[in-house]
């Protein structure tokens, strides 16, 4: 029996029903930062931290090439046959537009990916890849939970980030101060789902100045003054150390500390600064605007080197059912991701980082293919696309190829012979630093085991491991 035979007969047992979106809890900064002591605003965000009673694997070989991860967010869908699988329909794809160009054997849009054409080299991309569902909400979590929100523990479960930040916790340095999991402008990031406070994203948002400099962080001051701070500290301290130590509740008054430390760990630090501050001319660089700005943020920040293992990055704007093709449509959408991403790439690789960093970017779904619609748009269709890069990825190539149109698979391309769903991206990242996808953690509310991967001990999904042949 062969992967695509397996992978059917699973299916037809395990129906994926669509049925509703979940919210998930998350930190925000200001969540974050709140310390009663130090008067910072926000609300005091703590879980409890439960360590698994239990947790079973099976054998594999992991990649274990990347240290860190870049997952962009595409959300709304880019047209797959546009962009990352360029398709040229006659007498409807602007040629003028798009100038299509062969660059390593892949059919490129050289016109509105110009730098990223630079970066094809860098860059393996999966075209045999194939959504669950159309419904942005759904999908867009499907994509950074791996697996579908609606089905019995969907509800509960983390962000592929969380996941990440649970499992390197332990190679945490005691000087390391950034929160393991980073969301740039990802207010809508899927949170930590079932899993303790502490592993949730933090949320930021790139600011700037009038002059187009960043700004940093805010809320990491105290209006009082640092001297203050220190005072109203020692004074928690003084109380609040005995009851912790021999405290009846265990340890959530531990982990509560923890939290402190940690938000206090971020205030009054250079470090801080350097990595979310950046000059006018370092944006311009990255295209002068929100998503350019996380992009040179997430570099900085990995190059701190303070923690920070897994960074979503999230740029909208993909949803064009109408005039795809208008000027401020999806040549505009194009362009913010060239400059960001193309220029991330660029400084990652040029600093030693890529060789650890796993760059990953991709949409919920793809859309519609040959002729537009009515209102000259493209609608929302399953057939899409992945861009890896990074961490040992072998690239100038594409995985996998579509037809003539882009609307299914023609060739697989890899080991598995089947389209590539959202939970083999997921088996994909947690191989490339060296997790186990096949873990199951028996910690969940339900008590029924929550699996890393979905129907891992089916061995129904797995990771692409032909990106680094």
């Amino acid at each position: 029996m062969n992967g695509q035979e397996h992978f059917d007969r699973f299916t037809a047992r395990n129906p994926r029903p669509h049925k509703t979106f979940f919210d998930r809890p998350h930190w925000t900064r200001r969540e974050f930062f709140h310390l009663p002591v130090a008067g910072v605003t926000g609300a005091f965000l703590a879980g409890r931290a439960r360590a698994a009673e239990s947790v079973t694997a099976a054998a594999v070989t992991t990649q274990n090439r990347a240290k860190n991860v870049i997952f962009l967010l595409l959300a709304g869908a880019p047209s797959h046959t546009d962009t990352f699988d360029y398709k040229e329909v006659i007498g409807v794809t602007p040629t003028d537009v798009m100038k299509p160009a062969t660059i390593s054997g892949i059919r490129w849009p050289a016109g509105i990916l110009p730098k990223l054409a630079d970066q094809i080299p860098n860059m393996a991309i999966v075209r045999s890849m194939r959504s669950w569902a159309l419904v942005h909400s759904l999908a867009q979590t499907w994509t950074q939970i791996g697996r579908n929100p609606a089905a019995a523990l969907g509800g509960i479960a983390p962000n592929m980030g969380s996941i990440v930040a649970i499992e390197k916790d332990a190679e945490r340095k005691a000087n390391q101060v950034f929160p393991t999991f980073l969301a740039l402008n990802s207010n809508g990031a899927s949170g930590p789902g079932y899993l303790p406070a502490g592993y949730a994203p933090f949320k930021v948002n790139p600011a700037t100045d009038r002059t187009g400099q960043g700004t940093g962080i805010s809320n990491t001051t105290n209006v009082d003054g640092v001297a203050r701070l220190e005072d109203r500290w020692s004074l928690l301290h003084s109380l609040d150390d005995p009851l912790r130590i021999n405290s009846p509740l265990g340890r959530p008054p531990q982990d509560y500390e923890n939290f402190y430390r940690a938000a206090k760990g971020m205030m009054y630090n250079p470090v801080v600064d350097s990595s979310f501050k950046f000059t006018a001319a370092e944006s311009q660089r990255y295209g002068n605007n929100a998503f350019g700005n996380a992009c040179l943020v997430a570099k900085q920040v990995l190059a701190a080197n303070q923690g920070t293992r897994f960074i979503q990055i999230t740029l909208g704007g993909w949803d064009m059912h109408q005039n795809i093709y208008a000027a401020n449509q999806l040549p505009a959408r194009a362009k913010i991701l060239d400059d960001g991403l193309g220029a991330l790439l660029s400084d990652l690789k040029a600093n030693g980082l890529l060789n650890e960093t796993l760059v990953v970017a991709a949409g919920e779904f793809g859309r519609t293919v040959g002729a537009l619609s009515g209102a000259q748009g493209r609608d929302h269709f399953l057939q899409q696309f992945a861009m890896f890069a990074g961490a040992g990825i072998k690239g100038g190539r594409s995985i996998g190829s579509t037809n003539a149109t882009g609307s299914a698979t023609t060739e697989y391309g890899w080991s598995r012979q089947r389209d590539v769903k959202p939970e083999d991206v997921e088996a994909t990242i947690y191989s490339a630093l060296g997790i186990n996808w096949t873990t199951v953690r028996y910690d969940d509310p339900f008590g029924r085991g929550f699996e890393y991967v979905p129907d891992s001990k089916e061995d129904v999904y797995g990771p692409i491991n032909e990106l680094w042949a």
